[in-house]
């Protein structure tokens, strides 16, 4: 049940930040901000790809080696705008999602209750450098855990099942990202956030499906706090 639930709360977030306009406005300016460090990246690296490409490997000058040397090329090339896709999330996430996103989730909150729980009053910037380092943990935790299942399905005979366990993996990391916004504002520990992680991964794995869908996946992403912040209040503190 809380699988079913997981995709009908990021799927009524994005309905709800589409019929709300400072919600769609923030929504939009997190996708171009990410977009726009990813074709920066992206540009300089395909810009470098053979000369980067060169550092590793010579290029042939005949036979068939010419043909591999291409296409070692293209499929690094793919792997850079992939890379640059990654580092451009991370950048983004670090430097500007998390305010745009806990702004999103502020709105959310008081458009569906009508005011804000009261949270720690700090300067802007001091409560800004809070919030990077409440993202640390969720930032890390992912890659190490990401980097186990790797190392996993490298060593043993296990590669189909990393193949099925690492986009879920990562899927339900990206929707704790969003659901974990609400408690880290009201200086929830750690522990118990993790805690709350554990005790909802079905909600988590639906919310992240939305995730995997190429193409879908951006749209929901953008705009992913409000159904997650919807989530926490109805069913979090609607039960407290």
């Amino acid at each position: 049940m809380e699988f079913i639930s997981g995709i009908t709360y990021n799927l009524r977030g994005l309905t709800t930040a589409l019929g709300t306009p400072r919600l769609l406005l923030l929504g939009l300016v997190r996708f171009m901000i990410m977009a726009a460090v990813t074709v920066v990246l992206a540009a300089w690296l395909l810009s470098h790809h053979e000369t980067l490409l060169s550092l590793m490997w010579q290029k042939p000058t005949s036979g068939w080696l010419v043909w591999f040397w291409q296409l070692i090329s293209w499929m690094a090339a793919l792997l850079g705008v992939a890379i640059s896709a990654v580092i451009a999330f991370i950048l983004a996430q670090l430097l500007f999602s998390v305010f745009i996103m806990d702004l999103m989730s502020r709105i959310t909150e008081r458009k569906i209750c009508g005011f804000e729980r009261a949270s720690a009053s700090m300067p802007v910037w001091t409560y800004f450098l809070y919030l990077i380092k409440q993202e640390l943990p969720r930032a890390i935790l992912p890659v190490l855990i990401s980097l186990v299942i790797l190392i996993i399905g490298a060593l043993t005979p296990a590669s189909p099942l990393v193949a099925v366990a690492s986009p879920l993996a990562m899927g339900l990391f990206l929707a704790w990202d969003n659901t974990d916004l609400v408690p880290a504002r009201r200086l929830v520990p750690f522990r118990q956030r993790l805690a709350f992680l554990g005790r909802h991964l079905l909600f988590h794995l639906g919310f992240g499906l939305w995730f995997l869908v190429p193409g879908l996946n951006v749209l929901f992403f953008s705009f992913a706090p409000v159904g997650a912040t919807l989530f926490y209040i109805e069913q979090i503190d609607g039960g407290v």
